[in-house]
């Protein structure tokens, strides 16, 4: 068997077992994805290096990418399996055992994972993946080898290194044919191992990813009352309403950004799930769904942002959170001596830990359960998640909560090792949203509009400057308050040629937006958001 077709044969057994591994996953409820879960694995031993150029790099398509990267390796992992089974099946075997066998371990991790669908997952994989490598190298076996270049001579036919042609036909003829017709049988089979996985993989990550939870759909569930509800949004505080292309003041749930470590998006059944209290407490709570929805709800408008947005990016967004705020719980709960920090901890086992005190000092943090007057969705953290203000999603916004510890400061969140800062406050920032990226408009005066935010401490001012002119302060529209970010707008007279506009902001302390730049490691980027504009 050459090194080349036994390649091929790994490679289309290991992608046809992928691709019935994932459609059997999508149609069995309690089996999650096998590449996912391993993938999951594979995520939480990587190097913060690795993971933080992925997320600068590919952003919130980072999980394709995983998965894309994910199925290669799998495919060379599969050509070096089929090299190795060229004289014995014995290590084909080995691998197809060891690979489910971590899968197994690595879905059952998952919540909501059922030991029964996974192993008829996985046993549907081996069976037609490990089947049809058996077959590729049968089919090699069989194919008649090529026979040496030249005269078969009788010296050569006595000395047995060659065999005498059939009676009647050209030797060298009749074993030609019998071979392309070989090759011919071993392509079609490879191509439609490949094929039949390559579908199984597209439809199974289909159903996978269209589901909205074991038993309830977010979307459907009522929400409580909030004990203290905001008022409507003025027509004064939203730019958007007017001028196309500004940030909505409210970030649509289907647009809000996604950063996490969870490569397939946790589903929770509502009925089953708990939130604990844990720690230096006095008293330690445990609620479960119906139980947390019965508390006291309050309303919060609040713009989070990722530690990983580049100046001018748009890994930010803002909500109209609802949820019990989660001071109150603390407080029943009791820290106790020596409680310094409230981690939050996922059901994927993510962590993100902060200060206790900027959870007791008036800010208005919460386990939320609804986003933008919906249940939250499940791709944002149903059916609980943190929200803090002032602090980045590294360090405080745990989504798909499982409980919340208080520990010392000794204790690490899931970033921290990986080179990231302890502490995480936002850094005040402006972006330029009109115009647009390209940049191109029509000379005279010309609309220059975005948002700027610095969350607990409210934006006072913003200005804009044309290439290296004076600053001008831009007009600000009405603040919802100082955890959101606010929209402006400046009227600019911009004469035909190419241009810089640079936009700053001061905060509500009077402090100047830093100039940087400095990229997003440790702790945020800083730098002010300047766009290229061509008018004319």
């Amino acid at each position: 068997m050459s090194i080349r077709r036994s390649a091929i044969a790994g490679i289309a057994a290991v992608v046809l077992a992928l691709g019935v591994a994932e459609l059997s996953a999508g149609l069995l409820a309690g089996a999650p994805s096998p590449l996912d879960a391993l993938g999951q694995q594979v995520v939480g031993l990587l190097p913060g290096g690795i993971l933080t150029f992925a997320i600068e790099t590919f952003g919130t398509a980072n999980r394709a990418v995983l998965t894309a990267v994910s199925v290669l390796v799998a495919s060379g992992l599969g050509a070096a399996m089929g090299v190795a089974s060229r004289d014995s099946m014995t290590p084909a075997a080995i691998a197809f055992l060891l690979a489910a066998g971590l899968a197994f371990f690595a879905s059952l991790s998952q919540p909501g994972a059922g030991a029964a669908s996974v192993l008829a997952v996985l046993t549907s994989a081996v069976v037609m993946g490990f089947g049809l490598f058996v077959r590729l190298r049968s089919e090699v076996m069989a194919t008649p080898p090529a026979e040496p270049a030249g005269e078969v001579t009788a010296e050569a036919v006595a000395a047995g290194s060659v065999r005498a042609p059939a009676a009647g036909r050209s030797h060298r003829h009749g074993d030609g044919t019998e071979r392309d017709r070989g090759r011919r049988s071993f392509l079609q089979m490879a191509v439609g191992g490949v094929t039949i996985g390559a579908v199984g993989g597209i439809v199974g990550r289909g159903l996978l990813g269209g589901r909205g939870g074991p038993l309830v759909d977010p979307a459907g569930l009522a929400l409580p009352a909030p004990q203290r509800a905001l008022s409507a949004v003025p027509a004064s505080a939203d730019l958007a309403r007017e001028l196309p292309g500004v940030a909505p003041l409210f970030t649509p749930n289907d647009d809000f950004f996604r950063i996490d470590t969870a490569i397939a998006v946790p589903q929770i059944d509502p009925a089953g799930w708990t939130m604990r209290i844990h720690g230096l407490v006095e008293r330690e709570l445990v609620l479960d769904y119906d139980e947390l929805l019965s508390r006291p709800m309050r309303e919060v408008d609040a713009t989070i942002s990722c530690v990983s947005n580049e100046v001018g990016g748009d890994l930010v967004g803002n909500a109209r959170w609802l949820g019990v705020p989660l001071r109150d719980l603390l407080e029943e709960a009791g820290p106790s001596t020596g409680a310094e920090q409230v981690m939050g901890r996922s059901v994927d086992g993510w962590t993100g830990g902060f200060p206790l005190e900027l959870a007791l000092d008036g800010r208005e943090a919460l386990v939320a359960v609804a986003m933008n007057g919906e249940a939250l969705p499940t791709r944002h953290g149903f059916p609980a998640r943190l929200v803090v203000p002032g602090i980045y999603g590294y360090v405080s916004a745990t989504k798909w909560l499982a409980g919340i510890e208080l520990t010392t400061w000794d204790v690490d969140g899931y970033w921290v090792p990986r080179g990231w800062s302890k502490q995480g406050p936002v850094k005040t920032m402006a972006r330029i949203d009109v115009p647009g990226s390209d940049g191109s408009v029509d000379p005279g005066e010309t609309i220059v509009a975005g948002v700027a935010w610095a969350p607990t401490r409210g934006i006072s001012r913003v200005e804009l400057r044309v290439d290296e002119g004076d600053w001008r302060e831009a007009e600000l529209l009405d603040a919802l308050s100082e955890d959101t970010w606010v929209q402006w707008r400046l009227a600019l007279e911009l004469p035909a040629g190419d241009h810089e506009v640079t936009v700053r902001a001061i905060d509500g302390e009077g402090e100047l937006q830093p100039q940087g730049p400095r990229p997003p490691a440790p702790d945020g980027a800083e730098g002010w958001h300047t766009l290229r504009v061509r008018a004319g």
